[in-house]
């Protein structure tokens, strides 16, 4: 059955043979099924080609979601131009995925000799580990860590100097061997040269014929200030050397910063709670507040609130390869004492009896808030 425009275009579901419920998943088995079935490179009969673009049109509306629900509610009319040309829409990451190495290797797409190109290095991790003022402020230290480099006596061949790689006698260095079943010739990634087209009979003494070796390295890393939890810096060529020729890894520092005791961090603002006397906010004082950077003065008014936010300006995180510091915000908590003496206790009655407050029922609002303030 033709996919032009002049004939009724299959039901997609139908094609298939799924279910209109189906899953991802089983949706593509049953595509994959068909495409096997009715390629041409396979299938030589001369509705071959309709049916594999009727498969592959199917696919391409379903496996889309917008385009399925739109197919489910208006059928053909709501998904018009979507489909109708076999791979329209598809991309190399589409098929891969389908089709994984089969096609690959059953008709020779792209094979030969992969493994004797040039390979770049394999990146590297390093974790370091920072006190939270040093995360602040910056650091500059030294670190250790193993990466594969080049084998200086192989310089990377794998072989001994002057006893270059031989060439593969399994595949004569085609990198693939071909296997006959029924009518198709088959080829595939030759496995005495894992698809190279050379093997190393004399391998070299210094790497066993890697052509890498493992040692260890030091650098040193500098912390810009202003750096949080979780920053990576990169290193470039500081991975493992290449294969081949191939250029070498990179190396990636990541920073964990570990807990102030008090401080809180948000973005470049730091946060801190410090607990004052009754007596403190209600007639006045000056207390002294810590910082990063030792203590400052801080004055609190006669009458100041419990739950009072002041903001020191310029205390805070400096800004990450900027100029300027964010802020510290202080937030002023009334500490009650849990046991009074008996002096202290007539002084608080004797107080008590002064003030008259009304114990109004406020908005759940303030009470949630409240709630936050002292958890």
């Amino acid at each position: 059955m033709s996919t032009s425009s002049n004939v009724t275009k299959v039901e997609y579901y139908e094609f298939l043979g799924v279910s209109r419920d189906c899953s991802e998943q089983e949706l593509k088995t049953a595509y994959r099924r068909l495409a096997m079935q009715y390629h041409p490179d396979r299938n030589s009969a001369p509705e071959a080609e309709d049916k594999f673009k009727q498969a592959s049109e199917a696919y391409q509306v379903l496996s889309d979601p917008q385009k399925r629900a739109a197919y489910d509610r208006y059928g053909h009319a709501g998904v018009s131009g979507a489909g109708g040309s076999g791979f329209e829409g598809f991309t190399n990451a589409d098929v891969g995925d389908i089709f994984g190495d089969f096609f690959g290797e059953m008709f020779n797409m792209g094979g030969g000799r992969r493994n004797n190109r040039a390979q770049r290095g394999r990146d590297i991790r390093y974790d370091l580990s920072l006190e939270f003022e040093e995360a602040v402020f910056g650091k500059t230290t030294e670190i250790q860590f193993r990466r594969a480099d080049v084998c200086a006596d192989c310089r990377g061949s794998g072989a001994p100097a002057g006893r270059g790689p031989e060439t593969c006698k399994q595949c004569a260095g085609r990198g693939q061997v071909r296997y006959q079943q029924g009518f198709f010739s088959i080829a595939r990634t030759c496995p005495i040269c894992n698809g190279s087209g050379q093997v190393i009979t004399d391998p070299c003494l210094q790497c066993n014929g890697a052509g890498l070796t493992d040692r260890r390295h030091t650098i040193s890393v500098s912390v810009p200030a202003g750096v949080e939890d979780g920053t990576r810096i990169r290193y470039q060529g500081e991975g493992d050397g290449g294969r081949s020729g191939g250029p070498k890894g990179d190396l990636y520092v990541v920073l964990s910063v570990k807990p102030h005791e008090f401080f809180e961090r948000d973005g470049n603002d730091l946060h801190c709670v410090i607990f004052v006397s009754f007596p403190q906010v209600a007639l006045g004082d000056e207390i002294q507040v810590p910082t990063l950077e030792g203590y400052v003065p801080l004055r609190i008014n006669e009458g100041t609130q419990s739950g009072k936010e002041f903001r020191l300006r310029g205390k805070g995180v400096p800004h990450l390869n900027e100029h300027g510091r964010g802020d510290l915000v202080v937030q002023i908590v009334v500490q009650t004492p849990k046991k009074f003496t008996k002096g202290q206790r007539d002084l608080l009655r004797q107080l008590g009896e002064t003030m008259q407050i009304e114990n109004k029922p406020t908005s759940r609002n303030l009470l949630g808030k409240m709630k936050d303030l002292f958890s």
